[in-house]
């Protein structure tokens, strides 16, 4: 008589070996389970997934400050460090046009996050990766932490917009010495209002408060727009 294993063994070496088990009648079929892209790991290990995200980006996009300093899916940077508008690059389709968020969702802090997030850059209607060509809607505004506040992630998306260029005029527009309508941002809704496509790229670091933080606070502070 042959003996078949009890379906709950079968599950244990699902979890241990991370393949995909399947139990009917005593027979049992696998298949290898699909592993997560990198992007799907990083995003989801740091809780981008789900705090701001549903799903992951198809690709990390390209993060450059004027400083030196990359973004690298997670690692820490200091406000002064990335104080300066960085430069974004990600794959483009030809004569595509695109929007770029920054949001911060740590806002005051991760345990509670009630002015979740913070708009720090929107720029919408991107030819390629023409950043500096597109319609910008929030300036930039660097990382401003609170003191003791801890680790805040600083969160890039960028959107497709399949329909070409969008008309945007009635988005607010924010300079960056300005708190008006940065704070309780949601991403979300503006890429629903506006029908905004796939998210294409995206790439996040961290940041905690040093000396540059209440120079940004001055600037946000000095303007009324």
């Amino acid at each position: 008589m042959t003996r078949t294993r009890p379906a709950t063994v079968w599950l244990w070496l699902c979890l241990v070996t991370d393949t995909v088990w399947t139990v009917s009648g005593g027979d049992v079929t696998t298949a290898a389970s699909t592993n997560m892209t990198e992007v799907q790991q990083v995003f989801t290990q740091h809780e981008v997934i789900p705090d701001v995200l549903d799903v992951a980006p198809k690709e990390f996009a390209k993060i450059t400050y004027p400083s030196g300093v990359s973004v690298e899916g997670g690692n820490e940077l200091r406000p002064t460090q990335v104080k300066d508008q960085p430069r974004v690059e990600w794959t483009t389709k030809p004569d595509a046009y695109y929007t770029l968020f920054m949001v911060d969702p740590d806002a005051p802090n991760r345990k509670e996050p009630k002015f979740r997030e913070i708009g720090h850059w929107l720029v919408g209607n991107i030819p390629g990766t023409k950043v500096e060509d597109g319609d910008h809607m929030y300036g930039f505004a660097g990382s401003g932490p609170p003191n003791g506040s801890g680790l805040h992630r600083y969160v890039f998306l960028v959107y497709e917009q399949p329909a070409g260029r969008i008309d945007y005029s009635q988005a607010p527009r924010v300079s960056n010495r300005s708190r008006n309508h940065r704070l309780n941002y949601n991403h979300r809704a503006f890429v629903k209002q506006y029908g905004l496509g796939e998210l294409v790229a995206g790439n996040f670091y961290q940041a905690q408060y040093d000396d540059y933080v209440p120079t940004l606070h001055a600037q946000l502070s000095s303007g009324t727009e």
